[in-house]
C-alpha cells in the first residue's frame, strides 16, 4: 500500500481551524480518571494511536471506558487501588507518555505487569524512568541492563518516598515518580533543572490532589483518594497549533484563526519564539478549561527574523523544534537551536531526521551534538523526503513544502499518531 502524500505550494492560508485536543491532557484525563472515585465524561478527547494506547492499557487494567462518538468518552473509575492485573502483555504503541506515567502508577501495585510497544518505542531508552522508581522500591525488568522494552514491573509490598534531582528536564520522568510517590511513606519531592510542562500536576490538583511547590521542585504525600470532577474538557494541543502558527507566518497572504488552543505556560515557547522572530501572532479570548488556560490565536503572514535560544526554554518547545526549523528557513539571518539533545531520542533522531531531510529543500541547515544552525532566508525546491514514521517530522514537511514548492513526503501516514486530520485541515484552507 502506497504511503505517500504530495503537497502542493499554497498561495495562503485562510479560515477557522479548531485545533483537536492536547495530547498530553488527554492521556492524563483518561489515567486519571480510571483512578477516581465516579465516572468522568472527557470531551474533545483527541482520538488519534498515542491516546489510544492508553485507552487500552486502562481498559486492560479492568477500567470501563466508554467511546460516544470520535472524541468523547467516559470513564468509570474504580480508585487508586482499583485497577487490577493485566491478563496479557500491554501493548503502548508509539507512545511514550503512555509507557512511562503508567510506569509510575503500575510500578507500586501488588500485581504484575508486562510492556512492550512498536519498533520505535522499543529503541527508546527507559532507564532515566527506571533508576528513580527502583530507588523507590519498585521491581522493574528491562531488556539490555534495564533500558529499553519489553519490561516487566513485579508486584511490590509498598514504595518509599524520595527526594530526587532530575539532570534533565522532563515532564514525562517529573509525573512518574509523582505518580509513584502518591503511594509512598512519606513526601515524595522532585527537582528539575528547569521546570517542564506541568500538565500532572494541575490535573492532580483537578482531582484534589495537594502538591507543595518550591522553585522548581514540587512534593506529593501519600493520597487516599482521587475526587473526580464530573466532566473535562481538553484543550486544543498547542503542539498542533505549532504547524499553523509557523505556516500562515511564513505562506504570504495568509490569515488564520485557531480555535480552543491551551496556552499553559510550560508549554508557549512556541509563541514567545514566533514572536521574537517577528511573527503577527495575537492572543484572544483567553479563559480556562478546568485549570488549564485556553486561548484563540490569531496569525497572519509576516517577515521573520533568525534568533537563538537554548536549554532554558527547551523544555517548553521541545516538540515544536522541527516546524521552528522551517520558519528559521525562511527568517532572515541565521538562527542558533542549542540544548535540543533531547530530540535525539524521539520517536526518531529528530536532529538527524531535519539535517537529512529538510536539507533536500535547499541546503541550509547544519546539525550539532545537541541542536541547529540555520542559515536563512532560502528559496525551497520541490523535492521528496522521507518521514522516518515520525509525525512531527512529516508535519513540518509538509508545512515546507506548502510554504516553498511542494513535496511528495513518504510514510505519511503516521500524522495518525497525534493529528488524523492534518492533511485534510491542510488542503481544506490552502489557496
Amino acid at each position: 500500500m502506497d504511503d505517500t502524500k504530495k503537497i502542493n505550494p499554497s498561495k495562503g492560508l485562510v479560515g477557522e481551524i479548531f485545533i483537536p485536543g492536547d495530547k498530553s491532557i488527554s492521556h492524563r484525563s483518561v489515567m486519571f480518571s480510571s483512578l477516581g472515585n465516579k465516572p468522568v465524561r472527557i470531551t474533545n478527547f483527541l482520538n488519534a494511536q498515542d491516546c489510544m494506547s492508553t485507552v487500552a492499557c486502562m481498559r486492560a487494567l479492568g477500567i470501563e471506558i466508554e467511546q460516544i462518538g470520535s472524541n468523547e468518552l467516559i470513564v468509570h473509575g474504580k480508585g487508586i487501588h482499583g485497577l487490577i492485573e493485566p491478563e496479557n502483555v500491554i501493548d503502548s504503541g508509539n507512545s511514550g507518555t503512555t509507557l512511562r506515567l503508567m510506569m509510575g502508577i503500575l510500578a507500586p501495585q501488588p500485581f504484575l505487569s508486562t510492556f512492550t510497544g512498536d519498533a520505535s518505542l522499543r529503541k527508546r531508552p527507559m532507564g532515566r524512568v527506571i533508576k528513580p522508581l527502583s530507588q523507590m522500591g519498585a521491581k522493574i525488568i528491562a531488556r539490555q541492563n534495564s533500558k529499553y522494552l519489553p519490561l516487566t514491573i513485579e508486584p511490590v509490598d509498598k514504595i518509599s518516598s524520595i527526594e530526587y534531582k532530575m539532570p534533565m528536564a522532563s515532564a514525562q520522568v517529573k509525573s512518574a515518580i509523582l505518580l509513584a510517590g502518591m503511594y509512598g511513606d512519606g513526601e515524595t519531592i522532585v527537582t528539575e533543572p528547569y521546570t517542564s510542562r506541568d500538565h500532572t500536576e494541575r490535573m492532580l490538583e483537578t482531582f484534589g490532589v495537594t502538591l507543595r511547590k518550591i522553585g522548581t521542585s514540587i512534593g506529593i504525600k501519600k493520597v487516599e483518594h482521587f475526587e473526580s470532577p464530573e466532566s473535562i474538557e481538553v484543550p486544543g494541543d498547542i503542539s498542533s497549533a505549532a504547524f499553523w502558527l509557523v505556516a500562515a507566518s511564513i505562506i504570504p497572504n495568509s490569515n488564520l484563526t485557531l480555535k480552543n488552543v491551551g496556552i499553559n505556560p510550560t508549554r508557549t515557547g512556541i509563541i514567545e519564539v514566533l514572536l521574537s522572530m517577528g511573527a503577527d501572532i495575537h492572543i484572544v479570548n483567553e479563559r480556562f478549561s478546568g485549570k488549564e488556560p485556553v486561548a484563540d490565536l490569531v496569525v497572519k503572514s509576516a517577515e521573520l527574523k533568525g534568533v537563538e535560544f537554548g536549554a532554558e526554554i527547551m523544555p517548553r518547545l521541545i516538540d515544536e523544534i522541527p516546524v521552528i526549523t522551517v520558519a528559521a528557513m525562511f527568517a532572515k539571518g541565521r538562527t542558533i537551536i542549542t540544548g535540543a539533545g533531547e530530540l535525539r531520542v524521539k520517536e526518531t533522531d529528530r536532529l538527524n531526521a531535519i539535517t537529512t531531510e529538510f536539507n533536500k529543500f535547499n541546503h541550509c541547515i547544519t546539525g550539532t551534538e545537541d541542536g541547529l544552525i540555520i542559515e536563512g532566508p532560502v528559496a525551497l525546491k520541490s523535492s521528496q523526503c522521507y518521514s522516518y514514521h515520525d509525525h512531527r517530522i512529516a508535519m513540518a514537511l509538509a508545512v515546507a513544502g506548502a510554504a516553498g514548492a511542494g513535496v511528495s513526503i513518504e510514510k505519511a501516514s503516521c500524522v495518525n499518531i497525534s493529528y488524523p486530520d492534518f492533511y485534510a485541515t491542510l488542503d481544506k484552507i490552502g489557496k
